[in-house]
């Protein structure tokens, strides 16, 4: 009996050692699985963040070639808006002449707006501001106050904050 006692219990040790070994198997082929999924899932974290930021970048680009197409579109009307902004300041006798240059007029400006342009502001008595105005004489005047325009030789326009084309003043003082 002993024979057999001593086979029965090297049996249970190969049993568990067996089953020792599966289960360190096991535990080793779970940490290989994890690592796995946790360098799939960064890389899949990462991919999904660059398209996000390209997706962005996109739309940024996208929005400056709009402004950019639009301030050159503009700059090729402006001195269409020039020559009637002068047409209208001469004298005329003829009503129906005068008329459709300020009808003329009206529509480009409205067209103008209806595409985002805005006028820069710039009338006699205010501010002088070197963001939006370009200073092209400068005179001694004292019923105007310190930097303040006193006369504006060309109209300047503005997309949002681009300046497509800055106003030509006299600033005072």
């Amino acid at each position: 009996m002993s024979k057999e006692k001593e086979i029965l219990e090297e049996e249970i040790q190969e049993t568990e050692q067996t089953t020792e070994d599966t289960t360190e198997t096991t535990e080793t082929e779970e940490t290989v699985s994890k690592k796995q999924y946790d360098d799939l899932n960064d890389k899949f974290v990462r991919l999904a963040a660059e398209y996000d930021n390209f997706r962005k970048r996109s739309a940024r680009e996208r929005e400056a070639a709009h402004s950019d197409a639009v301030s050159h579109a503009v700059k090729a009307l402006l001195p269409t808006y020039d020559n009637l902004e002068r047409a209208l300041k001469v004298e005329t006798s003829d009503a129906e002449y005068k008329k459709g240059v300020e009808m003329t007029m009206t529509q480009l400006v409205d067209s103008l707006k209806s595409i985002g342009v805005e006028k820069i502001t710039a009338d006699i008595g205010t501010e002088f501001d070197p963001n939006f105005h370009n200073a092209v004489m400068h005179i001694e005047n004292e019923e105007l106050g310190e930097n303040v325009i006193a006369e504006i030789f060309q109209q300047g326009f503005k997309i949002g904050d681009k300046v497509i084309r800055h106003a030509m003043v006299q600033v005072a003082n």
